[in-house]
């Protein structure tokens, strides 16, 4: 499942706007936050989906029913550009357990790259809602290798994949090797990705945007 945020027009969709606009970039403050809202939309979108159970809450006059979370989800993020996504997940889930994971393209002399996973920190994911964030779903090659390697730590009930900006290549990538059990939640959906894996028209580098340019690995 494919949900796209700014389908039907909302404050997410100027949010989104402006990560695109290189005449609001340079203000990192502002793009980290916008970023960080669309991880609180979607954190509560995904709450929508998730399993609750009524429990009897104490007040200073009665006890009410009350309809809360029956689980805590995971949050994973993708280090360093998925940081804001994540923090926006993390102030409307507040409860969740979170894991962290090194993924990153290696570039090659040629123009060509590989994906390297070199570290995850994560609490038990069996039978666990898991949610990853990552801004760009451009190949779709980081997220599969991913979502592949917290598998063989655990078997999740679910999995949700947060992002601002989504490729269809991308998508259709997930879905071939993951299988259409996972549900995916982008600010916008872009069709064309360029030979070194860019998104078209995208936004640029989202890690670089938000956090500054780094030396290329």
């Amino acid at each position: 499942m494919v949900i796209n945020l700014s389908e039907q027009h909302s404050l997410l969709s100027n949010w989104v706007s402006e990560l695109r606009d290189v005449n609001v970039q340079g203000d990192r403050l502002r793009f980290r936050r916008n970023l960080e809202r669309i991880g609180e939309v979607a954190a509560y979108e995904i709450s929508k989906q998730m399993p609750t159970i009524t429990v009897d809450i104490q007040t200073p006059l009665g006890i009410h029913n009350s309809k809360v979370l029956a689980e805590q989800p995971v949050l994973a993020t993708i280090l360093r550009a998925g940081l804001p996504l994540h923090n926006g997940m993390l102030n409307y889930l507040d409860k969740a357990d979170n894991a962290f994971i090194s993924a990153y393209r290696k570039h090659f002399p040629d123009g060509s790259f590989e994906i390297s996973l070199e570290y995850m920190s994560c609490p038990t994911l069996e039978n666990r809602i898991i949610i990853i964030s990552d801004p760009m779903l451009a190949t779709g090659a980081s997220l599969v290798k991913t979502i592949r390697y917290m598998k063989e730590e655990g078997n999740p009930k679910a999995i949700h994949v947060v992002c601002a900006i989504a490729c269809s290549v991308g998508i259709d990538y997930i879905k071939s090797q993951c299988g259409e059990d996972i549900t995916i939640w982008c600010g916008d959906i872009d069709e064309e990705i360029t030979a070194k894996g860019y998104i078209v028209p995208g936004l640029g580098d989202a890690g670089d945007l938000a956090f500054g340019t780094k030396v290329q690995a």
